[in-house]
């Protein structure tokens, strides 16, 4: 090996994806695959071992010192692996401590570094090309003595199907089938909110990030944990809450008082135990959260990067894909966009900018794995009296690369008194959309919130509220020949 190459060699991070291999098995080997083959190692030992380690986690969830061995033996490799040398190398390698976590980011850099001397090796050969010249090419042929090399080098580390033009009308066929299977069925997963998923396109679309932004205090978590709670309940969808705030014990207090109709405090303080009735009621809605596909980690202080990492890590274990290769249904809660610290900004970096990278990566993470993720997000101080894009906190570019963006506000006084007091203390107002209608102008949905019992239900949009109440108002002078069932659909659209 030249000592150009030697520059794109590290042993450590070979040594570290093997040991994590040996010792966390088929659950490190789905953070590894995506980045790293043989090739990728450069020490022919660790060649040999990755081969082994590989094909004995084909058939073995968790492998040993035996299974390396057999493998070796099954794919004709006994003779090399049963040297004394390489044996003391295994065995070195499988007593390396690693965390799992850290796996991962060991392969990306075999992978870049894997990346880096394929193209060394090609800048090589390519300059030999040139050497061939004669003067007597056009320009054009020249350089595609470099371009069509470069190209083709490129063109292995990118995955075809996402990044190479195809004709629009490919795989229609496939779609309109689909459609014709699945008449009927939800666009998106619905929230639990009917209003609010009719007005940003029917739910949380896979591909997709909608954005709900509201002022501190307002009870973003509230709303995140009934969301997450009628996602994982009434469908069975697996739901992962990414929270920057909270500790798991808080969201315990919560979900618990939603389930069991028992004040937070009571939870809290252990009070609700001296109530046979309540001490019941909490050991069966602790027995139903602990079967609800519903995920929790709290995120605070860790590097975005990290967060998309632990977010692909939960799709891969525990949503998974169905027998086509696609992924299962599932819903990310990120709650919520922020800095998670003051060294995510530098001199050439603002606040803002960080922001918009953390929007622009997560759509792109939403793409690419074709899932659908909702996320919270500060209003500003405008957010008090105004009600459009320019209140969201931090960038212009979080309303830009999101699918929906919505506002979440307490009701002022002045409305509770306009609405009725029936009719919620709440309101969300999507002001975009790209896949739904919105809603009217200067309406909103109407939600109560029972903070004792961290619930919000929604009530309908004031436009549904304003005509129902209306129209019993005129039966109330004459209600001769009434009867409820003679309302519309469209007039009893609203959802108590």
């Amino acid at each position: 090996m030249s000592k150009i190459e030697t520059n794109l060699v590290n042993v450590a991070s070979e040594r570290a994806v093997l040991s994590g291999l040996m010792q966390h098995g088929s659950d490190c080997l789905l953070e590894v695959e995506l980045y790293v083959d043989e090739n990728s190692f450069t020490i022919d030992h660790n060649k040999v071992i990755y081969k082994c380690v590989h094909h004995a986690l084909s058939t073995n969830d968790s492998i040993g010192y035996t299974e390396i061995l057999s493998s070796a033996k099954s794919i004709g490799l006994d003779e090399y692996v049963e040297n004394d040398n390489v044996l003391k190398h295994i065995k070195g390698v499988m007593s390396t401590p690693i965390d799992i976590n850290n796996v991962a980011e060991h392969a990306k850099k075999l992978k870049r570094l894997e990346f880096g001397r394929k193209l060394q090796g090609q800048l090589r050969d390519m300059y030999k090309d040139l050497n061939d010249v004669s003067g007597d090419e056009s320009i054009a042929h020249i350089l595609s003595v470099v371009e069509s090399p470069i190209q083709k080098i490129c063109l292995d580390y990118i995955k075809e199907d996402d990044m190479t033009p195809q004709a629009i009308g490919d795989d229609l066929d496939d779609y309109i089938e689909h459609l014709r299977n699945n008449k009927g069925k939800s666009i998106g997963i619905p929230t639990g909110f009917p209003a609010y998923d009719k007005a940003i396109g029917g739910g949380l679309r896979r591909k997709c990030v909608d954005l709900i932004s509201a002022r501190p205090k307002t009870g973003k978590s509230v709303l995140a944990d009934n969301i997450a709670l009628n996602i994982a309940t009434t469908h069975g969808i697996p739901v992962l809450v990414l929270d920057t705030e909270m500790s798991k014990q808080d969201h315990w207090n919560r979900i618990l008082a939603n389930l069991t109709d028992i004040e937070i405090n009571q939870i809290a303080k252990g009070e609700a135990f001296d109530d046979g009735e309540k001490e019941d009621a909490l050991l069966r809605s602790i027995e139903e959260l602990q079967e609800l596909p519903y995920d929790y980690i709290s995120i605070a202080g860790r590097p975005f990067e990290e967060i998309l990492s632990i977010a692909k890590r939960w799709l891969l274990k525990k949503v998974g894909y169905d027998e086509n290769g696609v992924l299962n249904d599932c819903v990310i809660i990120y709650d919520y966009l922020k800095l998670m610290s003051s060294s995510s900004i530098s001199n050439n970096m603002a606040e803002f900018q960080v922001l918009g990278f953390q929007i622009t990566q997560l759509h792109n993470f939403c793409v690419e794995n074709d899932c659908p993720c909702l996320s919270f997000v500060q209003l500003n101080r405008d957010g008090i009296t105004k009600e459009s894009t320019d209140v969201v906190s931090g960038s212009d570019r979080l309303v830009w690369l999101c699918t929906s963006f919505t506002i979440f506000k307490d009701k002022t006084d002045e409305e509770k008194l306009q609405d009725g007091i029936q009719n919620g203390n709440k309101k969300l107002i999507p002001i975009v959309s790209r896949h739904g209608p919105g809603i009217e102008d200067e309406g909103y949905i109407c939600l109560q919130m029972d903070g004792q019992f961290a619930r919000l239900r929604e009530l309908g949009t004031i436009r549904e509220i304003k005509k129902h109440d209306g129209r019993n108002q005129e039966l109330g002078e004459n209600t001769e020949g009434y009867s409820p069932e003679e309302e519309t659909d469209e007039e009893d659209s609203r959802s108590f």
